[in-house]
């Protein structure tokens, strides 16, 4: 009678068993700094299982994201990235991967943008957390309340309103050591000041329409005018409106049977894929900074 032997495991995958982490790099353009970054992973007896890098030929600054797999803390990792980061001056950062991203969501009044993030985030296709959803007016109480998600409305009208409400996110920020602030259609232009304090963690979403809409009835006029694709934009929030660098951007064919209503659900359902895709690619560390652009690892 045998008897089933062990099979041999293999010395890299226990060596290498205990955390997964996300490297992200950012320095000027030079020789050596990969070599330097995946050394130093080699230093801490890590397997690298997903590399990207790029070099702008714009700004000449160089970008990589690194997924490692290693049995070294992340404070044994940046000890080892030591001398690249003095050597390159890295501006860098360590994560674990898939750890939620603890998210602010603000509001108005639409609800589908404020639905889908919640949806996705409970059924454990978003690596976020929302602690708190804001908004300006009372509507999205019921939606919150389903997903059990904490909800506070505050209105921005009269004097002195909309500086309350922008404190009020400051604090929100503050208190639930918030990483990403989401305007899911939250109709409200941030001041300068909240924009600066805020930047590159702070995410809109607008509709796109060539050419551009505004107001409260865009796909209205976009039926009127008899516009042949429509879409949506999601970019971080700068000073500039709407001007922000773009993270995902999607575009539609539409023609001249589409009601104003069609538009809206399709335009609509655009909004929701567009902000779901971006706020999944900077909670996994996928976006980085280029000047007035981004640069996307996906």
């Amino acid at each position: 009678m045998s008897s089933a032997l062990p099979l041999p495991q293999s010395p890299t995958a226990t060596s290498t068993a205990g955390h997964e982490f996300v490297l992200t790099v950012v320095c000027e353009d030079a020789p050596g700094i990969v070599h330097a970054v995946t050394g130093a992973i080699v230093e801490v007896g890590g397997n690298i299982t997903e590399s990207r890098q790029f070099e702008s030929g714009a700004t000449h600054r160089f970008y990589m994201r690194l997924q490692v797999r290693t049995s070294a803390s992340a404070e044994e990792v940046e000890q080892a990235l030591a001398p690249a980061i003095e050597r390159f001056g890295l501006e860098h950062s360590i994560d674990e991967v898939g750890r939620p991203l603890r998210t602010l969501i603000l509001g108005s009044t639409a609800k589908h943008c404020v639905n889908d993030l919640l949806f996705q985030t409970e059924s454990g296709h978003l690596p976020i957390e929302v602690p708190l959803i804001l908004a300006n007016h009372p509507t999205l109480e019921k939606l919150a309340g389903f997903y059990e998600v904490p909800f506070e409305h505050l209105p921005t009208k009269g004097e002195g309103a909309k500086a309350a409400f922008e404190d009020r996110v400051r604090e929100a920020v503050q208190e639930h050591d918030i990483e990403l602030v989401v305007l899911a259609r939250y109709m409200q232009i941030l001041s300068p000041e909240l924009c600066a304090e805020l930047a590159g963690r702070c995410i809109n979403i607008h509709h796109s329409f060539l050419p551009g809409f505004k107001g409260a009835n865009p796909y209205r006029q976009a039926h009127a005018r008899g516009v042949k694709q429509i879409g949506a934009t999601a970019h971080f929030v700068t000073s500039d409106l709407d001007e922000g660098p773009i993270i995902e951007q999607e575009v539609l064919r539409v023609d001249h049977t589409r009601t104003p209503k069609e538009l809206m659900a399709i335009g609509q359902d655009a909004e929701m894929r567009t902000l779901r895709q971006a706020v999944a690619w900077f909670a996994q560390s996928r976006v980085l900074l280029d000047g007035t652009r981004t640069i996307v690892f996906r």
